[in-house]
């Protein structure tokens, strides 16, 4: 049976601490379509001649936290956790979207429960070869990228693995995971767990991603202000700094880093000299942000309005 469609949710941080993600949905009897889509319809870069545009959205989606855009296959992934962030209730399920038919998206592509898929509430997506890889609360599970089937499942919980969320592929083939909870982010290599760095000064680190272009990691904390360059066995270094309560985080070929931001409900970007600025604005509880590289689209999932939203870049 096919999960309902969403209704109305409440975002409830203290529920799960300021160290997660902290979204607990509730559903509610009164639809927010409508709400939603004015959010989105909002979204305008701050000031600037050349704001992208609104394409467009991917709807009938449960709790979304995550996008990855596949290049082999030309297709969006969209992970949904439908439901809690922190429930094990074997439901989540990862949608495959076509974007020249953002309205179709197949929902049972990978869904917990069926054909031997285990997946609870599933966040961050990396593409390695032929597998998606995605972080699931304790565990990074893998894919095939082109039939969905399970190929396996690395289990994080005896490493202290408390709330896993986003994971990126480095330039040595090794998965980074962060957790935001437990101040930390794994290495992966193989079916080998390794802790890379862990300590209160990653402020509950959220998204991250390779930049090839540095030779480092940005990451982005929901619970501090800085963002991050790191490189293993050094210090984070601070390369900008704003609100905190960040989310996704991508690179794009120009270097400017762009990343979500709960606070003022937007996608900033980052320059080269480390100046932050608005690039959209609208967009409620932005969660981890993919971006389409053949056609330059920002794709910004929305976890309580449950959709996905799709900009023009320019």
């Amino acid at each position: 049976m096919e999960p309902q469609r969403s209704q109305c949710f409440v975002v409830t941080r203290a529920a799960v601490g300021a160290a997660a993600l902290a979204v607990l949905l509730a559903a509610c009897s009164t639809d927010t379509s409508r709400d939603a889509t004015r959010g989105a319809d909002s979204a305008a870069a701050s000031g600037s001649a050349a704001a992208p545009e609104l394409l467009g959205s991917i709807d009938g989606l449960h709790t979304p936290e995550a996008v990855r855009y596949d290049p082999d296959q030309d297709v969006y992934f969209v992970a949904n956790i439908n439901g809690r962030p922190t429930d094990a209730d074997g439901n989540g399920y990862i949608a495959r979207v076509h974007p020249d038919s953002l309205g179709a998206p197949n929902l049972a592509f990978i869904r917990g429960g069926r054909n031997g898929v285990t997946l609870d509430a599933p966040k961050g997506m990396a593409l390695v070869g032929d597998t998606l890889w995605v972080a699931d609360i304790h565990a990074v599970r893998a894919f095939h990228r082109r039939t969905g089937a399970p190929l396996a499942s690395v289990d994080l919980t005896a490493n202290g693995a408390d709330f896993l969320n986003d994971v990126a592929v480095g330039p040595d083939g090794a998965l980074f995971v962060t957790d935001t909870r437990a101040n930390r982010i794994f290495r992966i290599a193989g079916r080998t767990v390794t802790v890379a760095t862990g300590s209160d000064t990653l402020a509950s680190p959220n998204g991250i991603t390779w930049d090839a272009a540095g030779g480092r990691w940005i990451v982005v904390p929901f619970g501090g202000p800085a963002i991050w360059a790191w490189t293993p066995g050094q210090p984070p270094a601070t390369i900008a700094a704003g609100q905190g309560e960040y989310d996704g985080v991508e690179v794009l070929a120009d270097g400017r880093i762009l990343v979500a931001d709960w606070t003022d409900s937007t996608v900033k970007a980052v320059g080269a000299n480390g100046a932050m600025t608005t690039l959209v604005t609208g967009v409620e509880s932005p969660g981890d942000i993919g971006v389409d590289t053949r056609r330059n689209r920002l794709l910004v999932p929305l976890l309580t309005p449950s959709r996905v939203v799709v900009y023009q870049l320019r």
